[in-house]
């Protein structure tokens, strides 16, 4: 199960906080999987489909961020899925740097947090989408609701951040990671 957090509302479409999201939406276009409703009383959207071999399922909670944990907790008991990697923007990376990680603390993600706290469990994996620091004193939590400067490049992170996610499902953590490892190193 590859999971994309997300603020939901055309107000945030396109904000550095909605990156993992974008990534699961565009891998659901690549593989030609359209989302419908989870399961009853669960707020989220989830699609089915297959990268190469290997069924996946994607999901994208329809709650705010800080309230994650309100969607994947109950999706992941209602599914029970074999391997969760949660998808999430990330300011400590600089821009277009991605990290996939595994029983890792949230690191001050508050949408992280709640899925922890939902779990009782650190234990899944994460791909960390660098969006870079914000600006001067500028706030943290005021620059990842904002769009980024660049459509174009949010675009490409975005197609970016599929592909590691797509080498997830079809090799495991080890081919993630040296995909993500490839991305963010230009320039």
């Amino acid at each position: 199960m590859l999971i994309g957090l997300q603020n939901p509302g055309a107000g945030y479409q396109g904000t550095r906080h909605n990156i993992g999201a974008e990534a699961v939406r565009v891998l659901a276009h690549q593989i030609g999987a359209d989302f419908r409703s989870g399961p009853r009383g669960i707020p989220v959207q989830v699609a089915d489909g297959s990268c190469g071999d290997v069924r996946v399922r994607l999901a994208i909670p329809t709650t705010f961020m800080n309230e994650s944990g309100r969607a994947v907790g109950p999706l992941i008991r209602y599914f029970e899925p074999g391997r969760l990697l949660v998808a999430h923007d990330d300011i400590d990376l600089a821009f277009g740097k991605m990290r996939v990680h595994e029983d890792r603390g949230s690191g001050g993600h508050n949408g992280v947090k709640s899925i922890v706290d939902s779990l009782g469990s650190q234990a899944f994996w994460r791909l960390r989408i660098g969006v870079g620091r914000p600006p001067g004193s500028e706030d943290p939590a005021d620059y990842v609701l904002k769009r980024f400067d660049d459509p174009v490049e949010a675009e490409i992170l975005a197609r970016e951040a599929a592909d590691v996610l797509e080498a997830f499902a079809t090799g495991g953590e080890e081919s993630a990671r040296q995909v993500a490892g490839h991305r963010g190193t230009e320039s």
